[in-house]
């Protein structure tokens, strides 16, 4: 095993970041050890913490943001968008963890009082993902910290860099060293950390694949909390509108939107028979329109490459095994630089393919099925294991109200995006998507347990029932 890891700059193929790998049970020990003096701090110095974190990520916001387009490869001005979700998360975690996880005392009889307040689970491990690297870690990390938790982040392990700048800003605002540490490797760390008996909880973000194996690790561990938040093959609906414009936008934006490897990205587009020649050509045109280059090429491109070449070639070749199977081209996909991971979007018809895979192809790769009707076209759409997120385009008030209540999601959009969250909503899926333990707004729920207690300053009582009579003296 290599005793550094490496990260690369998509765009150029060149090393950008290396660092010595962690030592997981060292780091472990060192958070084991500081949490309690954390938890035991007032919440609003914790709070106060987050603001001076919030204001540090403010002052380096330029300097995050390129180490974000650099790693990742996404456009720069993508980058601001996710520094900006950064800062937001922690007004966003301090309204959570009022609402969702504050204190609560009722009076009662006799000076009885019940009270509800939540403890934090002790040591948390937090696994990130390559997609949105910095406001993913963050939306975990905070409401965690918040809560009196102590933090080890295992960044992925092709945006390490990321995660090391985020641990460092949490640092110079305040937070312990000890209490949060940035854990440096790859799978072998993340399996360390799941393993470790003194971590009483794992946040992941990533593939169901890896989401699995986490899961089946802690089979036998009821006791630690586990949240999983997993990919998706999402569907976009889209159905009579008289704006076929503004329809081909949004499906571009779900499909293509970060290169399409975020999770909320459009998959599947079903699309009424009638209505798919006009639409697809528009989308076709769009789609050939868009801009693809280096994160801070001029002008400003709407996409950047994928993650690394191992992406881009099974993105590719999944394209090839689609049209090889059955799959029509709408519109090839390519690669516009040799030797780099840059992949131009790609757009197929896959409705006369008998047996559809229902995996979730991560990049800008639209699959299009075509259907007669509305009950045919929801069937389509939870015609998946997955349940992340689902939208309709069009449609009346009516048949949208059918949508939602008939759509296998943990997210169902309105003529909107499928990735179109406000910062104020939960954010998970279900089926192979999840597991119930959403993150964003409910990301509190899963970062302290609530404890209830029935309090009196005095002790009262008495056996009123079921005793036999006293008895006195005489009787004796």
């Amino acid at each position: 095993m290599s005793e550094s890891l490496s990260s690369l700059e998509p765009a150029t193929g060149t090393q950008f970041w290396q660092a010595p790998l962690s030592d997981v049970a060292a780091e472990v020990d060192r958070v084991a050890h500081a949490w309690p003096g954390w938890a035991a701090r007032p919440l609003t110095v914790r709070v106060e913490t987050m603001r001076r974190f919030a204001n540090g990520v403010r002052a380096a916001a330029d300097t995050l943001a390129d180490r974000i387009a650099r790693e990742t490869g996404r456009p720069l001005w993508d980058a601001h968008g996710e520094v900006a979700d950064v800062i937001a998360c922690v007004d966003k975690a301090v309204s959570a963890c009022s609402e969702r996880a504050g204190q609560r005392r009722l009076e009662g009889a006799l000076g009885a009082r019940t009270a509800l307040r939540h403890k934090p689970h002790g040591v948390l491990g937090i696994i990130g993902s390559h997609v949105r690297p910095a406001h993913i870690s963050a939306s975990h990390v905070v409401p965690a910290l918040i809560a009196g938790n102590g933090v080890l982040l295992k960044p992925s392990e092709k945006t390490p860099a990321t995660g090391e700048m985020l641990v460092s800003l949490f640092h110079e605002a305040g937070v312990p060293a000890d209490l949060l540490r940035c854990v440096i490797g790859g799978m072998e760390a993340g399996e360390a950390l799941v393993a470790h008996e003194a971590v009483r909880g794992i946040l992941f973000t990533g593939t169901t694949r890896t989401g699995f194996a986490i899961a089946r690790a802690m089979a036998e561990r009821p006791d630690c909390l586990l949240a999983l938040d997993m990919g998706g093959n999402n569907p976009i609906i889209a159905w009579d509108t008289p704006d076929l414009e503004s329809a081909a936008a949004l499906i571009v934006q779900s499909a293509f939107g970060a290169g399409g490897q975020h999770c909320l990205a459009t998959r599947r587009l079903i699309v009424r028979e009638g209505l798919r020649e006009p639409l697809v050509a528009i989308i076709r045109d769009l789609a050939d329109r868009l801009l693809i280059d280096h994160p801070h090429a001029d002008p400003q491109p709407y996409m950047g490459p994928l993650i690394d070449m191992e992406a881009a070639d099974g993105l590719t070749e999944s394209f090839l095994w689609l049209m090889s199977n059955g799959g029509r081209p709408i519109k090839h996909m390519q690669r516009p630089f040799n030797g780099l991971p840059f992949v131009t979007p790609g757009i197929i018809d896959v409705t006369g393919m008998v047996d559809r895979p229902d995996v979730e192809l991560l990049g800008p790769l639209l699959q299009l099925i075509s259907v007669g009707t509305f009950e045919q076209a929801i069937a389509e759409a939870n015609k998946t294991r997955f349940g992340l997120a689902a939208a309709l385009i069009g449609g009346s008030p009516e048949q949208y109200d059918r949508f939602w209540s008939n759509a296998r999601a943990g997210i169902v959009n309105w003529n909107r995006p499928t990735h179109a969250l406000p910062r104020t909503s939960p954010i998970g899926g279900i089926g192979c998507s999840g597991n119930h333990r959403p993150g964003g707004q409910y990301a509190a729920d899963n970062c302290a347990y609530p404890v209830v207690s029935t309090e009196v300053e005095q002790p009262r009582a008495a056996l009123g029932v079921g005793l036999r009579p006293v008895e006195t003296v005489a009787d004796r």
